[in-house]
């Protein structure tokens, strides 16, 4: 899987752009702020349909322009396909083979980006909302029904939120919207969880034997899922379904006095575990960033263990985040089989077979030139 072709309209600091790219690196070299974040930022929306930088989707659009449209060649599956993404003040059409989507859902998946950013490296001691975001992202990837799934429950949750506040100013109110909210908020709250716990099963099976590469055989990585729901990682469906309902039911009045909903997957967390302690608590820096790259080099594995090819890889301004030595196994393993950008403000310092054989592409003021 790779980008052949990337065309850029009104988007950020870009006016018009179109590139072709190498199939295998390309390396964007720039300065702070002329436009190289702005260009990997790009293929993910691409990918995703929103930025990994901002939730307003406006930001992405030029000033004083009415709307910002992405375009992609991509080449997938022995074939080529074109992705267009376009958004404006109104809102965002997603198009694949040049049919419009009715649903984003339909579309994400069919262009598989990992990115590593900087504050990627801060995924194991950052905030539960992080690591679920992370989770949520590649499930959607690979499976984009769990997209439908979170999308729902997203929107039941405000709602209930919303009816648990009223219900905390007026607690003699009928409760009967508040049922049926739950009852809804647990059939796709469940179909998460239980995905979720798959997810687990076959991130672990790639994440703890390149954590122990990368460790020199010195450490051993875990991960477990911290639910808010008193479920368990080998309960069925129908019983993670019946659990979370009398959980609920216990915690109705806390809710109500509260105000919010208490537990849930939108509460839920990963935690790490090396050698049996606590990365985030524990762990040293090194040992942090150890496991961030093992999550990100086992994410590029499981997505071709599940789709069939490998995704595309973007390294934003990460390479000089890293050690000589993380660098060169980051560089090592994806060598030969992965497309991947590379964004750095110099290749200086960077000294790696894989980097020598890149196309170079030096930005600057929203302008892109190839080096010849």
């Amino acid at each position: 899987m790779f980008i052949e072709e990337l065309k850029l309209t009104n988007y950020r600091n870009y006016k018009k752009l179109d590139l072709t790219f190498d199939h295998k690196v390309n390396v964007i070299i720039g300065e702070n702020a002329q436009g190289k974040t702005n260009l990997m930022e790009a293929i993910f929306v691409l990918a995703f349909t929103k930025s990994h930088r901002t939730p307003r989707d406006k930001e992405l659009i030029q000033w004083d322009e009415e709307y910002a449209k992405i375009k992609g060649s991509t080449w997938k599956r022995n074939r080529s396909f074109p992705l267009e993404i376009i958004i404006s003040k109104k809102g965002k059409k997603a198009k694949l083979n040049h049919l419009e989507q009715k649903r984003l859902s339909d579309y994400i998946g069919a262009l598989n980006v990992v990115m590593f950013a900087p504050e990627d490296l801060n995924l194991v001691k950052g905030s539960p909302q992080e690591r679920r975001r992370f989770i949520d992202m590649e499930i959607g990837q690979i499976q984009p029904s769990y997209v439908y799934h979170s999308m729902h429950y997203q929107k039941l949750l405000k709602q209930r939120n919303a009816l648990l506040r009223e219900l905390q100013k007026n607690p003699g109110m009928d409760r009967t919207m508040l049922t049926i909210l739950t009852e809804q908020l647990v059939e796709h709250g469940s179909e998460i969880i239980k995905r979720r716990f798959d997810f687990l099963q076959l991130l672990r099976k790639w994440a703890k034997p390149i954590h122990h590469g990368i460790s020199r055989g010195l450490e051993d990585l875990n991960i477990t899922y911290n639910s808010t729901t008193n479920v368990s990682e080998d309960y069925d469906l129908s019983k993670i379904v019946n659990v979370i309902t009398n959980h609920f039911n216990e915690m109705e009045a806390k809710e109500v006095e509260r105000g919010t909903t208490l537990i849930g997957p939108h509460r839920d967390d990963l935690l790490f575990y090396v050698n049996g302690k606590d990365v985030q608590t524990y762990g040293s820096q090194g040992q942090q960033r150890t496991t961030a790259l093992s999550l990100k080099l086992a994410e590029i594995e499981l997505i071709h263990n599940e789709v069939g090819e490998y995704p595309i890889l973007l390294l934003d301004d990460v390479l000089s985040e890293l050690d000589d030595y993380r660098q060169s196994h980051l560089l090592s393993t994806i060598q030969d089989k992965v497309q991947t950008f590379v964004s750095t403000t110099s290749v200086d310092g960077i000294d790696h077979d894989i980097l020598k054989r890149a196309e170079l592409f030096h930005v600057q003021k929203g302008s892109v030139e190839r080096e010849r």
